[in-house]
């Protein structure tokens, strides 16, 4: 039997600090358990992905830095960085690295500039209730559906300057430009039929995550917004955009990158042309460029340094989006 001394004392011995110098054992807390276990998760994917990606990124690093070019043998022997040297001082004009750049910069940053417009256009309207909105939001998901090959042919088929619908349409309303020969005429209708065929596939993509990032703003911030005398425009700018930026950044790294890596529509609308003065292919784009090099003249040294540029300028864009968004959304760079 225990004494009334032991029975009082046993509720402070529980309750006591623990002794200095010794610290009581902790098991992993429940935040280190679930990124334990993500990790566990995500591994086979990641795994998967690595097995996939590594070899033809390792083929074209290798590539990159040796002569492979089976048109000229012999074939690999190291040539260090003059496939890449060749980038800049490649004479054949449809080869060229520094014009097909600016091409594919040009048509990323006037076709993402032009996308996110209508497509938060798009997004606003659809966000808003009236009669038949799941009947115009399932269709919106219609271009975005249809494969790319099967676009670009379609308005290959548009653009035609005989039997065209464009031009049909054109001629049809009496306006300018009823017999334009737009995919083979001159550079800059050439650009406009890519730009449209372009944005017609995936201006929904834009929207349907814009609109998905609508869905998550409470209505009682607009709510407030309107007690407080805001207007329509203000409201847009200092309430939806803001809270809208999450969403819009996804967006604009996956078409930014999309754009940027362009080539069927190029492939099938126009296949790099009208050739221009000097025998330069005026619609030509770094992934046509590689593939030219690669499949065309058999260039496996100077399609890898292409391959490879490719890759870094991918990198430093998703950089820079990451980057900035993060400073804006007030987080540690």
């Amino acid at each position: 039997m225990t004494t009334k001394q032991e029975r009082s004392a046993a509720p402070a011995a529980l309750t006591r600090p623990p002794a200095p110098g010794r610290r009581r054992r902790k098991g992993p807390s429940l935040v280190s358990q679930d990124r334990r276990l993500g990790t566990w998760l995500v591994a086979p994917a990641v795994i998967v992905l690595l097995a996939i990606i590594a070899y033809p990124l390792i083929y074209n690093v290798w590539n990159s830095f040796h002569h492979v070019d089976y048109q000229n043998p012999p074939v690999g022997t190291f040539a260090g960085l003059s496939n890449y040297k060749l980038l800049f001082t490649n004479p054949l004009p449809d080869l060229q690295f520094l014009p097909a750049l600016e091409h594919t910069v040009g048509f990323t940053i006037v076709s993402v500039v032009l996308e996110t417009v209508i497509g938060i256009a798009i997004a606003v309207a659809l966000s808003k209730p009236f009669r038949g909105r799941g009947v115009v939001r399932a269709a919106m998901f219609i271009p975005w559906a249809v494969p790319t090959v099967v676009s670009a042919e379609l308005w290959k088929t548009m653009f035609d300057p005989q039997n065209g619908f464009v031009n049909y349409i054109l001629k049809t309303l009496d306006l300018p430009g009823a017999s334009t020969d737009w995919l083979t005429g001159n550079q800059w209708t050439a650009w406009t039929g890519l730009l449209i065929a372009d944005a017609w596939r995936n201006t929904p993509f834009m929207a349907i995550v814009l609109l998905a990032g609508l869905q998550v703003i409470p209505s009682d911030v607009y709510e407030a917004a309107r007690i407080d005398g805001a207007n329509a425009w203000k409201t847009f700018w200092r309430i939806t955009m803001p809270l809208l930026m999450p969403a819009l950044s996804v967006a604009l790294i996956f078409r930014t990158l999309s754009s940027f890596m362009i080539f069927d529509v190029v492939y099938i609308m126009t296949h790099g042309g009208p050739v221009g003065p000097g025998g330069q292919e005026t619609t030509n784009v770094l992934a046509n460029l590689d593939y030219g090099a690669f499949i065309t003249n058999s260039d496996f040294g100077y399609g890898g340094a292409i391959s490879v540029s490719m890759i870094i300028i991918a990198l430093m864009i998703a950089a820079i989006y990451v980057r900035v968004f993060r400073t804006q959304q007030g987080q540690p760079t």
